[in-house]
């Protein structure tokens, strides 16, 4: 069983879960907060993994592709509440304090917040609209608790602040590199492009010159690889590893690695 409820539409989340669940892909086009009511979030991205339980508190960095495990634990489902912190929001806080950030954030893109009773009560104000949906939260209110989140992350970590406010688009990055790590992410090209800075002709130009073959036939030609590296040589179960390379159904997998291979990969 799974329900998500939206307390704030596209800002603020409840999400319940009873039966465990694997995310295949998730683009973080926000800052995010995450707190974890109940059983176990997992975020895994192609630099960092992070798990937390009961009581814990993440934030999230934006323009990332990242792999989401949802765990109950016994005894528990699996809650949590999901803040996007939109950067509109952050825009406009930065004008009216005089927030200056010149220097683009380098820190890690995954942070888990130290608890606190401010933040912990934060939180916990928000969980009533949880209970009583049909009190809704106005957008109106729902930007002041936003902004209440941002204070709240400050006063816990000051040095949050160019991690919050620092609004530089993907800087051009290198290209080959970022594949390497994260061809195996479901996601379409444009989100690659994204990612590294370039815009969508930019980035097929940049791909040819680089691999010397199209985005999708190099990501198709990547996946099949690895698969074949991991069920020869790690004893990998097919129907185990098709998600995890970007693959959106075992038969898919199946079909397209017998007609590269020239075999089922169950043989």
């Amino acid at each position: 069983m799974t329900n998500a409820t939206e307390i704030v539409p596209g800002v603020i989340f409840y999400s319940f879960l009873a039966a465990l669940r694997k995310e295949k892909v998730w683009f973080v086009e926000h800052n995010t907060l995450v707190l974890q009511v109940s059983g176990q979030f997992t975020l895994e991205t192609s630099s960092q993994k992070l798990s937390m339980r009961r009581g814990q508190m993440t934030l999230i960095r934006k323009h990332q592709l990242a792999q989401l495990t949802k765990t109950p634990l016994d005894g528990e489902d699996y809650q949590t509440i999901v803040i996007f912190l939109l950067e509109d929001q952050l825009r406009k806080m930065a004008l009216e304090e005089h927030i200056d950030i010149r220097q683009k954030y380098t820190g890690p893109s995954n942070i888990l917040i130290p608890g606190n009773d401010f933040l912990q009560g934060f939180f916990h104000s928000v969980i009533p609209y949880v209970r009583h949906p049909e009190e809704k939260m106005t957008a109106a209110l729902g930007m002041l608790k936003v902004r209440e989140a941002v204070q709240l992350l400050l006063l816990t970590m000051p040095e949050l602040r160019e991690f919050l406010f620092d609004f530089s688009e993907p800087h051009k990055i290198d290209l080959e590199k970022f594949m390497l790590h994260n061809f195996h992410f479901n996601v379409p090209v444009e989100k690659f492009a994204q990612l590294t800075g370039r815009s969508l002709a930019g980035f097929k130009r940049d791909f040819q010159k680089t691999f010397g073959m199209s985005p999708r036939q190099w990501l198709q030609e990547k996946r099949l690889t690895e698969a074949r590296h991991l069920i020869e040589q790690k004893n990998k179960k097919p129907s185990a590893i098709y998600l995890d390379l970007g693959f959106e159904s075992l038969s898919h997998f199946s079909h397209s690695f017998k007609k590269k291979f020239g075999k089922a990969p169950s043989r």
